[in-house]
């Protein structure tokens, strides 16, 4: 990602904010201004017939979305993902999922895009990755630095039942914490089972998003 700079849209509950009617222009940030269309790959346009939406399709359209007044394009998660939630598990965020083709497609998007005057955001998912990456594998076995990568709890006995360590529930049902025999431990999923959260109070994984990032 260092061979060229997009901006990342964060995907934590971002907001945009509103502002008066009668502010001036000048005085505005470019994304309060500026038409964003949302693009989600895998439906949007299918370069090599296997029905598939993909980078390269994207890049083939880019002209009509301009044509349409807008400055910038927003796309869903195009990194490596097991897809239990259409992308937004992350397996591998420095790394194009090959269902949408390749780093190099990504950079050609982007110098296309450029010579359109038309801006690239990518959706980053920090709050959680799938929970078959490699940092949480690394974090179930408990090898350092991803140990404490996740948020780990201990479970609660009553009457000799194992439960979790307390009654939150995830957004999309049932209990926020799940169980990992090997390491004799629940970790917290606000969503999917399949997407664990991070753990946010460890330094380590501030820096690892920060780099994500840029």
């Amino acid at each position: 990602m260092k061979y060229f700079q997009i901006v990342l849209l964060v995907t934590l509950g971002v907001v945009f904010g509103t502002f008066p009617v009668d502010a001036q222009e000048d005085d505005l940030e470019w994304w309060q201004t500026t038409v964003l269309y949302q693009i989600y790959p895998r439906s949007f346009q299918d370069s090599d017939g296997d029905g598939v939406g993909d980078l390269k399709g994207i890049t083939s359209r880019l002209e009509h979305i301009v044509d349409a007044g807008v400055g910038a394009i927003w796309l869903s998660p195009i990194f490596v993902s097991p897809g239990v939630d259409f992308g937004y598990d992350i397996a591998n965020f420095t790394a194009i999922d090959p269902l949408f083709g390749t780093l190099e497609d990504l950079i050609d998007l982007k110098a296309k895009a450029d010579k359109l005057g038309l801006k690239v955001l990518l959706d980053l998912v920090p709050n959680h990755t799938s929970n078959e990456s490699v940092w949480f594998q690394q974090s179930v076995d408990k090898v350092d630095p991803y140990t404490d990568y996740y948020v780990w709890a201990d479970p609660i006995y009553v009457n000799d039942t194992r439960n979790p360590p307390n009654n939150w529930l995830s957004n999309f049902g049932g209990s926020a914490w799940e169980w990992r025999e090997e390491r004799q431990q629940y970790y917290l999923h606000q969503f999917a089972i399949q997407q664990a959260d991070l753990n946010y109070r460890s330094p380590a994984v501030v820096e690892e998003v920060k780099v994500i990032s840029h």
